[in-house]
């Protein structure tokens, strides 16, 4: 796993951690007496899915190491904008968080009115994690390779289909880039959840699923699916025999799901610097680095607050065109 590193040196000199770090002496105040209170990260999604498992994860460590508990609550509906609004809205002080996806980038592209403003109301702390994830096809497909089945959609536009989730979701954003790169058209079909698709793609009646790399090696080692390609960057650690979609001549398809820390806008930026130099920490620890591994979190980051403002731009600005470019018309 790669991690952010070169501001871990001074992390140490931050007051809270030094507080938490033995050996070291504990200030007396430090930015007031941030924080007063537990520390509420609020997850926009279900109990139970990925980014909340990450985020739970990271909170139980942060909670060892800050003077305060760091805890998280489910505001769930509309598609993660329910929370978002939440965080938005809260007072900046400090004791409020947002812990978000790559869903927050394309929720204005999405929806015509919302009750936050993405980039107006929230600041990005830190990037915390990215997860790839892996193109599937049938067992029984014709497709033995990425160049195979863009050239069927090519010889059949508009005949072979791909899942997706709904729209907005992941499963929709990485085909979408991938089908915008390869200028191919494939019929789209929604489930309700990658269990119902994964039937269709092993009876052989949908030809292409991107799923997260965890369930979708599963599904691959079991014989009844077979995987093409990886969305990211670079190769899986877990399937590092997979070519990545770049490596395949499709560069502009390169897509990750990541997780986020946000606060509200105004949070005082010494306490942003605390936070995000408390995560990077937690994020270096090799223990906590293999608990996220197990959920697919193959990239650790901890970047920077001026990185991550960056990082969410750049994402907000990439799905504007790209679902534009598609005919998605925010609802």
């Amino acid at each position: 796993m790669t991690l952010t590193r070169r501001r871990l040196p001074a992390l140490l000199a931050a007051p809270a951690l030094a507080a938490a770090v033995p050996g070291l002496p504990r200030p007396a105040a430090a930015q007031g007496d941030w924080p007063r209170e537990p520390i509420r990260w609020i997850m926009p999604y279900a109990a139970g899915g990925p980014t909340d498992l990450i985020a739970r994860i990271l909170a139980d460590r942060l909670s060892q190491m800050l003077p305060q508990r760091v805890v998280v609550e489910n505001r769930t509906g509309a598609g993660g904008n329910i929370g978002a609004a939440a965080a938005a809205r809260a007072t900046p002080d400090g004791h409020t968080w947002l812990f978000h996806n790559t869903g927050l980038a394309v929720a204005r592209a999405l929806y015509a009115r919302l009750d936050y403003d993405p980039e107006r109301d929230l600041v990005p702390v830190t990037i915390v994690a990215e997860s790839p994830m892996v193109m599937l096809v049938p067992a029984t497909s014709p497709d033995r390779s990425v160049a195979d089945l863009v050239a069927r959609a090519r010889a059949h536009p508009g005949r072979l289909t791909y899942a997706t989730s709904g729209s907005g979701g992941a499963l929709q954003l990485v085909t979408l880039l991938f089908l915008q790169a390869a200028g191919i058209r494939m019929e789209e079909v929604a489930y309700r959840g990658s269990a119902p698709a994964y039937q269709d793609l092993i009876a052989g009646r949908l030809d292409l699923l991107y799923d997260a790399a965890l369930t979708a090696l599963q599904q691959a080692q079991g014989g009844q699916v077979r995987a093409l390609a990886v969305s990211s960057a670079q190769r899986s650690r877990a399937a590092p025999h997979l070519p990545t979609i770049a490596e395949v001549g499709y560069p502009q398809a390169t897509f990750v799901v990541w997780q986020a820390l946000l606060a509200p806008r105004g949070t005082p930026e010494p306490i942003l610097q605390r936070m995000q130099q408390a995560v990077a920490a937690a994020l270096a620890e090799p223990a906590l680095a293999n608990r996220l591994a197990e959920l697919g979190a193959e990239r650790l980051v901890g970047n920077s607050v001026e990185e991550a403002g960056r990082y969410v731009r750049a994402e907000i600005e990439r799905w504007s065109r790209v679902l534009r470019e598609a005919g998605i018309e925010p609802q």
